[in-house]
């Protein structure tokens, strides 16, 4: 079944994006009566599409029972990769969870952006509400604004993908990190992060990780945790 995001409620009936209404009418080719599911304040509802001449209304039947998120609050802080790249992180991290994104200009960065960096930002946008429709579910993570590394703040465990690190790893840190509620995870570019950002990421506190033997794609990396951290918070 088709899942929508609102953030308008008219009595009992939900409005959607034009894009969406777009999507039923011509894409899905949906009859009047069909179902959909629609989110609304981070709750799900099966709902009933409905036409009024060429006008579409959402009617809301009831709320979907749903179970509770059981993986922390991640936010994924990735460099600024060529735009294929960026695109499948986008994706492939939302539908594994990712609650938060923030795009990073770092020394190694190979791709630079120019005047694009509006137009990248409603890219991604709709690429992480695309996959958190098509993944079901109840939240659309946040594409922040593009930052530089000396730029960052943040709280919670803070983990760097580090290419000198040998003896750290992700298991381990759980291990000592075990009821943990919100984290951040940053990712190297092409090349990995120079001494220099990771010393200064060290003293603000993130905890540099190794991922093994392998040298992984960057693109690969938030695939391999995030899975990795859905399977350590398993029921």
């Amino acid at each position: 079944m088709q899942r929508y995001f609102s953030n308008h409620q008219n009595d009992c009936y939900f409005d959607l994006r034009e894009d969406d209404y777009y999507h039923i009418k011509t894409v899905m080719r949906m009859k009047d009566g069909e179902h959909v599911q629609v989110v609304y304040q981070n709750v799900p509802y099966l709902c009933a599409v409905k036409f009024v001449g060429e006008e579409v209304k959402i009617q809301m039947l009831n709320e979907i029972e749903q179970k509770k998120e059981i993986i922390p609050d991640v936010t994924l802080f990735i460099p600024i990769l060529k735009e294929q790249k960026m695109d499948y992180i986008f994706q492939k991290a939302t539908e594994l969870g990712v609650s938060r994104f923030i795009p990073v200009i770092m020394e190694r960065c190979m791709v630079r952006l120019d005047s694009k960096e509006e137009k990248k930002l409603i890219r991604w946008r709709r690429i992480v509400k695309e996959a958190s429709e098509q993944s079901m579910r109840t939240s659309i993570p946040i594409v922040e604004e593009i930052v530089s590394l000396k730029n960052i703040e943040e709280d919670g465990l803070k983990l760097i993908c580090s290419t000198v690190e040998k003896e750290n790893t992700i298991k381990r840190v759980f291990q000592n990190h075990k009821n943990c509620d919100k984290m951040s995870i940053l990712i190297g570019p092409e090349g990995g992060l120079s001494e220099q950002e990771e010393n200064w990421l060290i003293e603000k506190n993130f905890i540099p990780i190794t991922l093994g033997p392998r040298i992984m794609r960057v693109e690969t990396v938030p695939l391999y945790l995030m899975s990795i951290i859905n399977y350590e918070y398993m029921e």
